[in-house]
């Protein structure tokens, strides 16, 4: 073909009757047209430039947690005739101002840590894992067939982040709006929450008193690297108000008794008062801070006791708790009863006695007189 052309173009250049300048621009133009044939011929031959040849990455631009695992998809295609010989990834690195491609197989700190997934057909994937912040930077692939040696001109890059978790705000009261955020210096897929090791199910809620406590972020699926954690303060008025009374039942005359407030509030509790009400509608303050002491009762402070527990947020009254003060020592009486059982049954058991071996007395003689009559 290229020899038909110069002929060709010989031929023009020859003919007396077409202009020198003419000549010359017909012998340019003709000979452009013959080069762009013969390129087009040349891109249509397989196997004949690089056509065939490329190295494609699933996501150039790569962001991983640092401690996790970052998988790079990758896929590479070559001529059908030939045959992949050897693979490899490399990083690129700066080293004496020049930038260099080094092979992961020869820096120390990825040994048991990069794992190829691919194979000597198409799939040149990567995985690198427990990344450090080292591992950020720019990442190539090379193949080597039976014919030729192949290298990515594109590149993966790895960004390495780590998750800082935010609760906003950080103090709230109940009932208030709160927000968690998970950052990065990069995106990310989705992120989870925990608190307390427990799956928190939204990030953003209305905060009760239940809801304190420590929160972290991780990214979903890779739960195992997780950010530090931040603290949710939730502060309420007191709640769960209880009375817990030291002696229970009866009290007689003279007793002590004991009784103690207790509540959940945040900031705790700062000021307890006691409240006595009788039979009528009267309510009396019979007292102030968390116990309540009568070391020595009488029949006037029988009543329904109650404990006000209270912040600043706030106050809450526990419920009703009866003290009965009775007029008698019961606990004497008890031991008095219980003396006088004692004594009645020590008196009695010696009769008893008595009385059962006299009949059995009588018992064998009258077996014996029954066995004499029948003798006779």
């Amino acid at each position: 073909m290229i020899q038909a052309a110069c002929c060709h173009l010989k031929t023009i250049k020859s003919d007396p009757w077409i202009p020198e300048p003419l000549q010359n621009w017909m012998f340019c133009v003709l000979y452009v047209k013959k080069m762009i044939a013969v390129l087009v011929l040349l891109i249509m031959k397989p196997g004949s430039l690089s056509a065939d040849w490329f190295v494609t990455f699933e996501n150039p631009n790569t962001c991983a947690v640092k401690g996790s695992s970052v998988e790079f998809g990758c896929s590479y295609n070559y001529p059908d005739m030939e045959i992949v010989r050897n693979i490899a990834w490399y990083k690129g690195k700066l080293i004496d101002g020049e930038w260099k491609r080094i092979a992961l197989s020869d820096i120390p700190s990825y040994q048991n840590r990069s794992e190829y997934l691919g194979d000597l057909q198409h799939n040149c994937s990567l995985e690198i894992h427990d990344l450090q912040d080292d591992d950020a930077g720019y990442y190539y692939f090379r193949f080597d067939t039976d014919r030729y040696g192949r290298r990515s001109k594109g590149s993966v890059y790895l960004t390495v982040t780590e998750l800082k978790a935010r609760v906003n705000p950080k103090r709230v009261r109940a009932g208030d709006a709160v927000t968690l955020e998970c950052e990065a210096s990069c995106s990310l897929p989705t992120t989870v929450w925990f608190k307390e090791g427990h799956p928190v199910s939204k990030p953003n809620f209305m905060a009760q008193a239940e809801d304190a406590g420590n929160y972290l972020c991780a990214v979903e699926g890779k739960e195992s690297v997780q950010s530090d954690p931040v603290t949710l303060d939730v502060q309420y008025s007191p709640l769960n108000v209880s009375v817990e009374v030291s002696h229970a039942g009866l009290l007689a005359v003279g007793s002590s008794v004991n009784l103690t407030c207790s509540s959940a509030a945040n900031p705790a509790a700062d000021s307890y008062t006691w409240y006595r009400s009788t039979g009528s509608s009267s309510v009396l303050q019979v007292g102030s801070g968390q116990v309540l002491c009568l070391p020595s009762v009488d029949l006037s402070h029988s009543g329904l006791y109650v404990c006000q527990s209270r912040n600043r947020l706030g106050e809450n009254n526990s419920t009703q708790v009866l003290l009965t003060v009775t007029g008698t020592d019961i606990h004497r009486l008890i031991l008095l009863v219980g003396i006088g059982v004692k004594v009645v049954i020590l008196l009695l058991l010696p009769l008893f006695i008595i009385w059962a071996w006299k009949r059995w007395r009588n018992s064998t003689a009258d077996d014996t007189e029954s066995h004499d009559y029948e003798n006779v």
